[in-house]
């Protein structure tokens, strides 16, 4: 075996062993970068010149700034109004509850970016109110898992900046406005799932639909909604860049947390902060030690040798656009989010584009990929979260999830082979 396949299999080999040992995932990374370094002699500075390099970029400073956005909005009474806007909408279905538990981590998917903060937030509130009204617990958790994942996809997304970073060139505008028509599907797709089930099990139905109702929780949540409209429409229009109109939109939502919902005080928005210090530091400490192993990676050249051993195995697109999907999806089921793009993004993007898959439809591929992983064992941190805020055991939380899982899967699969889903309003904005 030549010397550069040998720092390839200690690379990877010592990667995967760790991960398959529960190493958390940065040690992991810095870990088998390290061995590779060693092995082939090369000076430790690199590590740090890596590190300094991986974090040292404009488009990455958004990142803090969505994540202190959506802490703020989370922890300021946001999640209650959200929730009375999307009962107004939906809530007069049968199975009212699922679809209005659907339509609120719309809602509020928009303004925490997060699955993880989705399912937190209003899972607390959704469970056992819809457990009260006669929906089985665990159904009602698989409803919130799944549902929280439409997070990832509506803008603004924080996973969408470090993509756009990762893979060099895209625009984070053209990625936010990718997001919504997927993100829609996949709640219709869920809604349609939910409803099916609803009937079968006769869960209830919600009070009849009213127009002046609706026109009044809309007015009562403008506010939250208008934080999305900041970012977005900022973005898009041009009046400010990514990262200009995070910091802004941290702005907006400590005035509307805690001036207008009042449901922060001063005492609370140090908390809060505090919070958003340890999400931020695991974030960045992942990107830093991402840049080691993805020098590592280009050094070796496994981008090209991965593209070649995948396009060997046959040239028909639509089963290599197939073996991606599957790819990404086995990498959820044993690495969390972050993580997923930063290295699979450089190996993978080539392939995507070699075969006729944009690379904004592609990092919408492979966030909607990476969600579906928060909800699968052994890693799946969603799917912790929502058994642990349910207090249902995480084996009936899967078995409950699994028609959901079809809803997803089918979403996926129109997102890969209809480009204009993904595509259609970026062209419209230019």
């Amino acid at each position: 075996m030549s010397p550069e396949n040998m720092a390839i299999l200690v690379l990877l080999g010592s990667f995967f062993l760790m991960v398959l040992i529960r190493f958390p995932i940065a040690y992991a990374v810095a870990l088998s970068s390290l061995f590779c370094l060693l092995f082939q002699g090369l000076p430790l500075t690199t590590i740090c010149q890596q590190m300094v390099k991986g974090i040292s970029s404009f488009s990455l400073m958004a990142v803090p700034f969505f994540i202190t956005m959506g802490c703020l909005m989370g922890s300021g009474g946001i999640s209650e109004k959200l929730i009375a806007l999307a009962n107004a909408c939906v809530g007069w279905m049968r199975g009212g509850m699922a679809m209005v538990n659907i339509v609120a981590s719309y809602f509020f998917g928009g303004i925490s970016g997060s699955a993880s903060a989705d399912t937190a937030s209003l899972g607390t509130i959704l469970i056992p109110m819809m457990v009260d009204q006669g929906y089985d617990d665990d159904f009602s958790t698989a409803v919130t898992i799944t549902s929280s994942c439409e997070g990832l996809l509506v803008p603004p997304s924080h996973n969408m900046v470090i993509y756009a970073t990762t893979a060099g060139g895209i625009s984070v505008g053209s990625l936010f406005l990718a997001g919504y028509l997927p993100g829609a599907l996949l709640a219709v797709s869920l809604m349609v799932g939910s409803y099916i089930i609803s009937v079968k099990r006769n869960y209830p139905k919600g009070e009849k639909f009213s127009v002046k109702n609706l026109l009044k929780q809309l007015s009562v949540s403008f506010w939250a909604l208008a934080a999305v409209l900041i970012v977005v429409v900022g973005v898009v229009g041009g009046v400010f860049t990514a990262t200009e109109s995070a910091a802004i939109a941290v702005i907006y939502s400590l005035i509307v947390s805690v001036f207008i919902y009042k449901g922060l005080d001063w005492k609370g928005v140090w908390k809060v902060l505090e919070g958003c210090v340890d999400t931020l530091s695991i974030v960045l400490i992942l990107i830093a030690t991402s840049s080691i192993f993805g020098y590592c990676l280009t050094r070796l050249h496994v981008p090209e040798l991965a593209a070649n051993a995948i396009i060997n195995i046959t040239d028909n697109p639509i089963i290599l656009a197939l073996l991606l999907n599957l790819i990404l999806l086995v990498l959820g089921c044993i690495m969390d989010m972050a993580p997923i793009i930063l290295i699979a993004t450089p190996i993978l993007l080539p392939i995507a584009t070699s075969i006729g898959l944009d690379p904004i439809q592609f990092g919408i591929m492979m966030v909607l990929n990476c969600g579906i992983g928060l909800l699968t064992p052994p890693v799946g941190a969603v799917l912790f979260i929502g058994s642990a805020v349910g207090k249902v055991p995480m084996e009936r939380v899967v078995k409950a999830t699994l028609p959901f899982y079809i809803c997803m899967i089918i979403t996926l699969l129109l997102i890969t082979f209809i480009p204009g889903i993904c595509l259609w309003l970026p062209t419209l904005f230019g």
